[in-house]
């Protein structure tokens, strides 16, 4: 009898695997964590089935719940983590050939995509309000779905959305870039960082520009967020950073669903670098560079480089 359970819960839970990492990882931006919320959900949709419970009739919803209830659990963890963590912190970057093939994109990447600078955005909502965000404008579950997720009725859900939607917007436009113009500006500004044309970089950075640099105390990083384009043009063509990269080559993937660069260091794979530009004026408001390598271990797929 467990093992004829085990095997409807197995099949179960893998057809809505994807969307169970999507909702976790956008409430996380990390992994590992997603990894580990996700095998704590596995084990609690097992133990509620082995039980002699009433059958469960909307399976994913339910285990919706289970996942969103243990990230929101996590949070605690993930925050005394980040008080200790050197410079800033950036979500672990999922990469992908393509965003809709389906034989070589993340799963991840097809169920639902948020971009790296959303999700930077996102951690500075509080845990509840990113919930909600993610679960309503990411995925559109309605309130009263989400109030029943949560414990919490549908009134204090809708005035927790409110919130956090304006937080967001205030924070970031509602339009991303076509994805044209942005591997344009991206191949761009890769050739005119590492050719270290200051005139060229100072025509693509938007005045107001962010550079962001995750090393996590393990890669050489700036310690805090470079603001303003004579400041990021001045560093990112600096010795400090390209100097102490050799037989630097770039390739170009989807990161997090916008086309973006994975940096190597001949054979090995050094950064992965994320552009945030304004579709309106087609600058760069911002760079976010993940140099990590406990953010970089867990990169799928061909990691060959090439010079293109």
């Amino acid at each position: 009898m467990i093992e004829i359970v085990d095997e409807d819960a197995t099949s179960v839970f893998a057809d809505h695997r994807e969307l169970l990492f999507s909702v976790v990882y956008n409430m996380l931006g990390s992994v590992a964590d997603t990894e580990d919320v996700l095998q704590d959900t596995w084990l609690a949709w097992v133990a509620r089935l082995r039980a002699d419970s009433p059958e469960i009739e909307h399976p994913r919803a339910y285990l919706v719940r289970i996942a969103v209830n243990h990230a929101l659990a996590r949070r605690a963890a993930i925050s005394r983590r980040r008080e200790t963590y050197v410079g800033p912190w950036l979500p672990e970057p999922l990469v992908s050939d393509e965003p809709t093939a389906q034989d070589s994109a993340e799963p991840a990447l097809r169920a639902e995509s948020v971009s790296m600078a959303m999700l930077v955005v996102l951690e500075t909502l509080t845990p509840l309000e990113r919930a909600v965000f993610v679960l309503h404008d990411v995925f559109g579950y309605p309130h009263a779905d989400i109030a029943d997720m949560l414990g919490r009725n549908a009134a204090a859900v809708r005035q927790l959305a409110h919130r956090a939607r304006e937080h967001v917007h205030a924070r970031r436009p509602r339009h991303q870039a076509d994805p044209r113009v942005q591997r344009e500006v991206t191949e761009k500004f890769l050739a005119a960082q590492l050719g270290g044309d200051m005139a060229g970089l100072l025509e693509l950075l938007a005045p107001d520009v962010t550079f962001w640099s995750d090393g996590g105390g393990k890669q050489r990083a700036a310690l805090r967020p470079i603001h303003g384009m004579d400041k990021v043009a001045r560093l990112i063509t600096s010795p400090i950073v390209l100097g102490h990269v050799p037989n630097l080559r770039i390739r170009h993937r989807w990161v997090n669903g916008d086309p973006s660069a994975v940096v190597f260091s001949g054979d090995a794979l050094f950064a992965v670098v994320v552009l945030d530009i304004d579709p309106g004026t087609e600058q760069i408001r911002g760079i976010y560079a993940v140099a990590n390598p406990d953010k970089l271990a867990r990169i799928a797929g061909d990691q060959r480089p090439t010079r293109g």
